[in-house]
């Protein structure tokens, strides 16, 4: 399941509910959104009831207003009982999530450890994340709560790969994955795709966020090329594109570029090729849904395995998208 966080502030419910819908709109299937105060816990209820995603909140430090959050109707909650304060604060939470049903996703981060486990370890290591939820996790099960899902994120790939290893050793709670604090669209793309892809592939994680600075929307769109490029999941147009070299005799880089623009909203899964060398062209056009082979001012237009005719330069775009709307329509 994808999963993302709105950017806007709680409390402003028109925008929080706008940015939602276009998070829905790009496939996400799970939001949460920022509880820093009573003001934004007492707009969750008006904010559920005018979604369709199960929202969760995310809690810190107050476990008053995690009550608040359950009493707003909220889906789940995200937060770390460590932080949370005594014991008997968390047992309230426990209890009042038990009778609604609500899960509560332990979530540990290498930012926010406890100070003992960061002088214990050195640092906040895999083995610190680690200790640390299912220091947690024994907490609620001790209060009678076990709708628990974990999450142990760090902004280093590998270090969270090893730290989702070892919880994934201990415990069969549902796990949620992600690179935290991974860094701007480019950059915290590759570090989001290297972690969740070697956790994915490794059969681990059960909803997973791909963490950016950016608007949330790109975050989901990262997540669905991470979970395509592993056949786990497959949403949206893939495009499969020349990286251009001398041989090519096409500039295809601004039809790449319309192309994945008008097609940036469908939902459908889609293959397009756009390809403009001799060697690998025809090839790969040919195993895609809808593709392209271009020589020096014309190409093959192919669909489905077939060459449908030759058409010119200026009219690659028009006749990639009409083939597409195409096979959109009958799918």
């Amino acid at each position: 399941m994808v999963q993302s966080m709105t950017k806007t502030d709680t409390r402003d419910v028109a925008s929080t509910v706008a940015q939602i819908r276009l998070l829905k709109e790009a496939g996400c299937e799970i939001v949460r959104v920022a509880v820093p105060d009573r003001d934004a816990a007492k707009k969750l209820g008006e904010i559920k009831k005018r979604i369709e995603l199960p929202l969760v909140a995310d809690i810190h430090f107050d476990y008053r207003l995690a009550l608040e959050a359950l009493d707003q109707g909220v889906d789940g909650l995200r937060l770390n009982p460590g932080n949370i304060g005594r014991r008997d604060r968390v047992a309230k939470v426990a209890k009042m999530a038990r009778e609604r049903k609500v899960p509560i996703r332990i979530g540990v981060n290498a930012g926010s450890l406890e100070k003992t486990l960061l002088q214990k370890y050195g640092g906040p290591s895999p083995d610190a994340l680690v200790e640390s939820a299912m220091a947690h996790v024994r907490l609620l099960e001790d209060l009678d709560f076990d709708l628990i899902k974990i999450s142990l994120k760090a902004s280093d790939p590998l270090s969270t790969v090893s730290t989702y290893k070892k919880i994934s050793q201990l415990t069969d709670y549902p796990l949620h994955i992600g690179v935290t604090e991974a860094g701007p669209p480019f950059s915290g793309g590759i570090k989001s795709a290297v972690g969740l892809g070697i956790l994915l592939y490794q059969g681990i994680g059960d909803t997973l966020r791909v963490s950016l600075t950016a608007d949330p929307v790109l975050e989901v769109k990262a997540a669905y090329h991470i979970l395509r490029s592993l056949g786990l999941r497959s949403r949206g147009v893939e495009i499969i594109s020349c990286p251009l070299c001398g041989r090519s005799q096409t500039n295809l880089s601004p039809v790449v570029q319309q192309v994945e623009e008008a097609l940036s909203g469908w939902s459908e899964p889609i293959q397009v090729a756009i390809m403009g060398c001799p060697v690998n062209g025809p090839g790969e056009a040919r195993e895609a849904d809808v593709g392209i082979a271009a020589g020096k001012g014309v190409a093959l237009l192919f669909r489905k395995g077939k060459v449908l005719r030759k058409v010119k330069e200026g009219e690659m775009v028009a006749a990639l998208l009409k083939e597409a709307e195409s096979i959109r329509k009958n799918q």
